[in-house]
């Protein structure tokens, strides 16, 4: 490639029209309230686990939130919150591909990670089928937190307004501290990026959960998703161009085999598909068994003037679970789990002396692990999320980090699968995503250990009776902007490849800058190949600058989840994008089979990233920098495609 170029290895595609799979429609009923407690009941996701879902609008029905709300202060039994089908959708149920079809991509496990890997392979054109042991989606409000980058994923998909009107209001992004839920609160602190935007995204993230997530990108694509099958065997194609495999169909105790041309394992912790291929796993493993209790209760009196998206107790801690209602507590499972009294325990942490009235409405015992697989690929098999690397809960990084495993893995897989990427760029999937992997479970588990040691000076305090009357504010051991999390976030950096020595210095100051601490708190915009592309704003119609929250206050007027403006990252897609400052010029050079886009980039935002008026900025389809350029290329000069044949590891034409 030309000395000019600085790059490093990743992808694009060409843009072909989305495919919409085949179905024809058999039956369509409303999805109607349901009370059972047991997520067997609870989901009417499927009727016959056998028939393909999906999910689509009721015309005329009342959607959302509102719809939630007016059949709470109806009193109506069974508020949707209860089952995995959003309100004022319905579920559309189509026949089954034929046992034994060939399909290009197998997505196994039906989580968020995997219905975002269907969502983002059909807006490539990659036919995939999905298949969940589960019988619907899940029923309990999982993964709570939403951050900033995954929140700039779902704007590129146009799903960031649904999930933000189904999450909770800015202020509820802040943990509070307390020995118990109605005692006094000794410390508290701001999740930065969820509290209100941050001047380095479009978008903020939010306070929702699972089962209000996965129903948006259940309706976000067309391809089959089977529910109630399972995953029991895999076997490489004797022909080496495939996998063949065994599912078990458990409606109807069948068993079945689909070849495929690769699998996208997203099956969670105690993946089959990992146990199947014997990838072995690093890390702490299993850290305590825990039981999370969803239950119904009146706690505005303690809560309503301090919202929160997590309480922190001496005695567990809680949670609301929706916007209209519920909450949650979780704490350690205790010996005899089977004989345990809920309604007590949690009457118990909720502090002395409450009159408030406890209805569980579903309990769930869980194990936290903290691993990283070993690896995460075998052959045409890739692991993502849960699969890949299970996080401990705090700090809300496990769902997050699992849907960009996929962001990165899917549009070299559509690269592969559409000719214009070799093979072996997949190996790059691995080779970027392990190192965040690891980055990540020390944070989690750094997290978790900066939680206790607010707990532990806590009871210090009581100890030597400096508490005074109870309410002594606990200093926190973090800085203020600890929870923000940017440098994980938005920082995340592959590394560079390929990359030309006369331009080695124009970045080595920038990278030195973003990554000198490994402390994860603090995020330095650069444009260094192998990093998110800094968010600038492309158009005038940018948000107004917000005012920070008062601790324990609101976001103020206007701290919305997604800005109207045109961000940089709003010019990323399904292809490559080339910002630059003078476009004619570089939309007459040639591109090859790969799928470019040239973006107009304002002159004050080329001269700000150091590119000049005719250089150039070369971006992934993910939104990370794939190569620069300061100077237009000669006439016939074809650097440019050996650039991006050196990314998706292929041969240029």
């Amino acid at each position: 490639m030309g000395a000019a170029w600085t790059a490093f290895a990743a992808t694009g595609d060409p843009g072909r029209p989305p495919y919409r799979a085949r179905e024809r429609l058999t039956h369509v009923f409303d999805a109607a309230p349901h009370t059972a407690p047991c997520p067997e009941e609870a989901s009417l996701l499927i009727r016959s686990h056998h028939e393909f879902t999906t999910l689509e609008p009721v015309p005329g029905a009342e959607t959302g939130r509102a719809a939630r709300r007016s059949w709470a202060r109806s009193g109506a039994p069974g508020a949707p919150r209860r089952t995995g089908v959003a309100a004022g959708h319905r579920v559309r149920k189509v026949e089954p591909m034929t046992v034994g079809d060939e399909v290009p991509v197998l997505i196994v496990g039906g989580g968020p990670v995997g219905l975002a890997a269907r969502v983002l392979l059909e807006r490539w054109g990659v036919r995939t089928l999905l298949v969940e042991k589960r019988r619907g989606l899940s029923p309990f409000p999982r993964s709570r937190l939403v951050n900033v980058r995954t929140m700039e994923i779902f704007r590129g998909l146009g799903l960031a307004d649904r999930i933000t009107a189904e999450a909770f209001a800015p202020e509820y992004g802040r943990i509070r501290f307390r020995d118990t839920l109605r005692g006094p609160e000794f410390a508290t602190a701001a999740m930065v990026g969820i509290d209100a935007r941050v001047p380095e995204s479009p978008v903020r993230g939010v306070v929702t959960s699972q089962d209000r997530i996965e129903p948006v990108l259940l309706d976000a694509a067309d391809a089959p998703v089977r529910f109630g099958v399972e995953l029991v065997g895999l076997t490489e194609d004797p022909e080496g161009d495939g996998v063949v495999a065994s599912l078990v169909d458990h409606e109807r105790g069948a068993g079945t085999r689909v070849r495929a041309q690769h699998v996208l394992a997203a099956d969670g912790a105690h993946s089959t598909v990992r146990q199947l291929l014997g990838i072995g796993t690093t890390g702490p493993g299993a850290m305590g068994s825990f039981t999370t209790v969803v239950f119904d209760a009146d706690l505005d009196r303690w809560c309503a003037d301090r919202p929160a998206g997590v309480y922190f107790t001496a005695h567990g801690s809680f949670a609301p679970v929706h916007p209209e209602g519920g909450w949650i507590w979780f704490g350690l499972t205790p010996d005899d789990p089977a004989r345990a009294d809920w309604p007590t325990t949690v009457a118990r942490a909720l502090g002395p002396g409450t009159d408030v009235r406890v209805e569980v409405v579903r309990v769930q015992h869980w194990v936290m692990n903290a691993f990283v697989a070993e690896r995460l690929r075998h052959g045409r098999i890739l692991l993502a999320g849960d699969a890949a690397h299970a996080v401990p809960i705090t700090g809300g990084l496990g769902m997050n980090t699992g849907l960009a495993d996929v962001h990165n893995l899917c549009w070299k897989l559509a690269g592969v699968r559409q000719g214009w990427a070799g093979p072996h760029l997949l190996d790059t999937y691995a080779q970027e995503r392990l190192p965040v992997a690891h980055r990540t479970l020390h944070r989690a588990v750094e997290n978790t250990r900066l939680m206790l040691n607010v707990q532990h000076r806590r009871r210090a305090q009581l100890r030597s009776g400096t508490a005074g009357s109870a309410s002594k504010p606990v200093e926190l051991p973090w800085s203020d902007r600890y929870f923000a999390q940017l440098g994980l976030v938005l920082g995340v950096a592959y590394g560079a490849a390929d990359t030309s020595a006369d331009d080695a210095a124009d970045t080595s100051a920038d990278d030195a800058a973003d990554t000198s601490a490994d402390d994860a708190t603090d995020y330095v915009p650069t444009v260094g190949p192998g990093h998110r592309l800094p968010h600038l704003w492309l158009t005038s119609e940018g948000p107004e600058p917000q005012p920070q929250p008062e601790p324990g206050g609101g976001a103020g007027a206007g701290a919305d989840g997604t800005a109207s403006g045109r961000s940089t990252l709003d010019a990323c897609g399904e292809w490559f994008t080339l910002l630059t400052a003078d476009p004619a010029s570089w939309e007459r050079l040639g591109t090859g089979p790969w799928p470019v886009r040239v973006e107009p980039l304002p002159g004050e935002h080329a001269a700000h990233w150091g590119i000049g008026p005719h250089g150039a900025l070369l971006v992934r389809p993910d939104g990370h920098i794939a190569a620069h350029r300061h100077a237009l290329p000669r006439p016939g000069d074809t650097e440019l495609r050996a650039a991006l044949a050196t990314i998706t590891r292929s041969t240029p034409p």
